[in-house]
């Protein structure tokens, strides 16, 4: 029989409402002595998905008043039955309340160990428990939605098609293996070829669309670059929607490198604001400048500034040669002045280009829509599914090894049982995906991620 759980689910901090989470076989017992009824009733008594008023106590006396919400198994979020107390969320009594729980019973519940009941007891798939870290951990509208989406099983739908072809190509060719003689079509071997080619351009798909919804999860590290006086700091202030960084009219203002995350278009981008890109005899300033030129070579995603009032000069042209292979969007400042800068040579360089007014604001959204094309993100469907952790990306890239190695061998007239054992690798490999032939160690590594409480 499994042990019955304890841990506070909400977060270690001051708050309104704090909660105490208990789940297992003796869930109303644990609660039922540490919990007293305004009423005189008992969790026994009421059915599921209803709630008493009271108080929760300890042999010390009262603790706090409290509601205690009482869930029956199956009917709940890890399957068994559930008690969540909801007091005042001061530190001190959640925390006696959970000590309390403890001395009624309760085992202290491990990392994401909820969250793992709930999958062993086939509330959810791995995908789709994975996915509530990425609720939590959600920075923006996108991330939530596509979190969302893995929650709701899209992952899941999208690996059980691919997976789902995969197993009727599989069983055609052991049939018509094992028993030669039974009346079992003969493989089509043209026909087998397009469905591993259909199953290859649809893994190729989701593996390409991992880096994308990395960016909207995690966001994306980006150096504001340029010369001295382009207006990277005045961009800085705009994209950070206060004065994060000095503005003046004086080359070599910023020195140090100034950091800030902000919000791009649903992509949450942690900026960099370097210092002016140019040769110096300041030992200070140079070694801001040596700085931003290390940020620039590092950087996920550059935003190279450049004065369209002036024309390009040698710091610019060794800027647009230190980018020219890495993600970057030529942010052509200054619109509102005339305009002096050869903008056909940039954009022989870089992939967007955008004019702005930095002090204005005018031109953000065309700024918003280069980002998003550069990193991808404009691609995605957040209720399609799409991979989201290394577990998910390994496993998947894997079957794609699988079946290009089933479809090599089947282009090579390789016999049909090599390209069986490669089929039946992809399908072994996607299942380990979703969690339905997951080993112990794959599930322990992913809920050792999780925090206590979830």
């Amino acid at each position: 029989m499994a042990k019955t759980i304890a841990a506070i689910s909400t977060p270690q901090a001051a708050g309104g409402i704090g909660v105490v989470r208990i789940s297992g076989p003796e869930a109303r017992a644990v609660a039922g002595r540490v919990f007293r009824s305004a009423h005189g009733k008992n969790l026994d008594e009421i059915k599921g998905y209803t709630a008493l008023y009271g108080r929760v106590f300890d042999e010390g006396g009262d603790i706090d008043e409290a509601i205690a919400l009482n869930f029956r198994a199956p009917a709940s979020f890890t399957g068994e039955d559930v008690v969540e107390l909801s007091c005042h969320g001061g530190l001190y009594v959640m925390r006696r309340v959970l000590k309390a729980v403890f001395a009624a019973g309760a085992s202290p519940a491990g990392p994401g160990e909820f969250t793992r009941r709930a999958f062993l007891n086939g509330k959810m798939g791995l995908t789709e428990a994975e996915s509530v870290m990425q609720i939590i951990s959600a920075q923006g509208v996108e991330a939530g939605k596509v979190a969302l989406a893995g929650h709701d099983g899209a992952l899941e739908k999208r690996i059980h098609a691919i997976r789902e072809t995969l197993l009727s190509a599989a069983a055609h060719l052991e049939a018509w293996a094992d028993y030669p003689d039974d009346d079992i079509p003969q493989v089509d071997e043209a026909e087998l070829k397009q469905t591993l080619a259909r199953t290859k351009n649809d893994l190729e798909k989701l593996l390409a669309q991992f880096d994308a919804g990395k960016a909207i999860r995690e966001g994306v590290n980006t150096v504001i670059a340029g010369r001295p006086n382009v207006g990277k700091s005045t961009l800085m202030n705009l994209l950070s929607g206060c004065e994060r960084s000095i503005v003046t009219e004086y080359a070599g203002t910023t020195r140090d490198i100034v950091e800030e995350t902000v919000l791009l278009g649903g992509v949450p981008l942690h900026l960099a604001d370097t210092a002016g890109i140019r040769s110096t005899s300041d030992p200070v300033e140079q070694i801001g400048v040596d700085r931003a030129k290390e940020r620039v070579q590092t950087a996920q995603l550059v935003l190279a500034v450049f004065d369209s009032s002036q024309k390009l000069n040698e710091e610019d042209l060794a800027l647009m040669e230190a980018v020219k292979d890495a993600p970057a969007v030529a942010v052509i400042n200054k619109s509102d002045l005339e305009n002096q800068i050869d903008l056909p040579y940039i954009e022989k360089i870089f992939q967007q280009v955008v004019y702005i007014s930095a002090l204005s604001g005018e031109g953000l959204e065309a700024l918003k829509e280069a980002v998003a094309s550069i990193l991808k993100t404009n691609e995605l469907d957040p209720s399609g599914g799409i991979l989201f952790t290394e577990r998910q990306r390994d496993a998947a890239r894997r079957a794609l090894d699988c079946v290009l190695e089933a479809s090599d061998a089947l282009h090579a007239g390789m016999t049909l049982d090599a390209v069986t054992v490669s089929v039946e690798g992809a399908i072994s490999t996607l299942l380990e995906l979703t969690g339905e032939r997951a080993t112990e160690a794959v599930v322990d590594q992913v809920f050792a991620h999780f925090c206590v409480g979830k």
